[in-house]
C-alpha cells in the first residue's frame, strides 16, 4: 500500500470512529471538504502542514495517519448518510 493510500485509510478510519463527517473534519482542520475526500481516496499528496492540521482536528499524533493498517484489515466503512436524529 502506498503512503497516500495509508494516510487516506487511517484518515477515514479515525474520522468515522469519531462520528465526524468530511465537512465537520474539514471545518475543524480549516481545509476544503472536497480535499478531505480526495485525501481519503488517496488521490492527494498532502503536505506535512495539512497532515498536522488533520491529526490535530482528530486529536491524534500525525504519526497515527502514517501507520500501515494490519494485513487483511477491512476498508473503513463510511458514515451513514443523512442527518442524525435530534436528541430529545
Amino acid at each position: 500500500m502506498n503512503v497516500r493510500k495509508i494516510i487516506g485509510w487511517n484518515l477515514r478510519k479515525l474520522r468515522v470512529e469519531r462520528g465526524l463527517s468530511q465537512e465537520r473534519l474539514a471545518l475543524a482542520a480549516e481545509i476544503d471538504r472536497s480535499y478531505v475526500g480526495r485525501v481519503e481516496r488517496g488521490s492527494e499528496n498532502v503536505t506535512t502542514d495539512t497532515l498536522e492540521a488533520l491529526a490535530k482536528a482528530l486529536g491524534v499524533p500525525a504519526a497515527d495517519l502514517l501507520t500501515e493498517p494490519p494485513k487483511g484489515a477491512r476498508e473503513p466503512s463510511p458514515l451513514s448518510s443523512g442527518r442524525k436524529p435530534k436528541k430529545a
